[in-house]
């Protein structure tokens, strides 16, 4: 399956079968390398919540997993984010940048591969994302980044999505080798994209973006 340059599908995050997030993003474009999608501020979100309206991140684990949940509709307020999912690859690399667009640094979403689906009129790629990442500055320097929730996730096997720690450790080790060489993507590739100024973000989202998730 491939999708169209333009156009608008649903990237969505899965937890073991509900939905964490919901982003529409826009096609770049989708070829023999991967998946290249273009997240607006201001586009309609959603966020799996807890049943007092905080996110997973504000508690302890401990106490997520005997919440009920519901999902809260917001906007995106963070800075427009490049995403690119290599085709196969259980990661995706984000492009950040700053108000005036200018890229600040590459970060890596470690996550199983990407599972496209279509409905009718809708189309999108879900993943599981494996919490784990890194942040990789201009220079090719790079950090891990939330290894303290990885492991407090870890200790609670039959409540957490990640069913394999090392395989998510070598997929980030893997990745950071390649951006130490300086290797696609990290050689400079879309470092100075500019969305199609056409592409404003939808007012809401579409019917059907809370279909059952195919991933997860």
């Amino acid at each position: 399956m491939r999708f169209q340059p333009g156009q608008l599908i649903m990237h969505r995050n899965v937890r073991r079968g509900r939905l964490g997030w919901v982003r529409p993003a826009r096609v770049v474009v989708d070829d023999e390398r991967g998946l290249l999608v273009w997240v607006d501020r201001g586009s309609p979100v959603v966020n799996e919540v807890a049943d007092d309206g905080r996110g997973m991140r504000a508690m302890p684990f401990t106490e997520w997993i005997t919440r009920s949940y519901r999902i809260k509709h917001g906007r995106w307020l963070g800075p427009p984010v490049l995403k690119f999912l290599p085709a196969g690859a259980a990661h995706s690399v984000w492009w950040f940048r700053d108000d005036a667009g200018n890229f600040l640094n590459w970060y890596v979403n470690l996550e199983e591969p990407g599972v496209r689906w279509a409905d009718g009129d809708l189309a999108g790629v879900d993943v599981v994302d494996q919490d784990l990442d890194v942040v990789v500055r201009p220079d090719r320097s790079w950090v891990w980044k939330d290894e303290d929730e990885f492991a407090e996730r870890l200790a609670f096997p039959e409540h957490y999505w990640v069913r394999d720690e090392a395989a998510v450790r070598a997929e980030g080790r893997r990745v950071i080798k390649i951006a130490e060489a300086g290797d696609f993507p990290f050689d400079g590739t879309w470092c100075d994209f500019r969305p199609d100024p056409a592409w404003a973000p939808p007012a809401e989202l579409p019917p059907g973006w809370d279909r059952p998730p195919a991933a997860g």
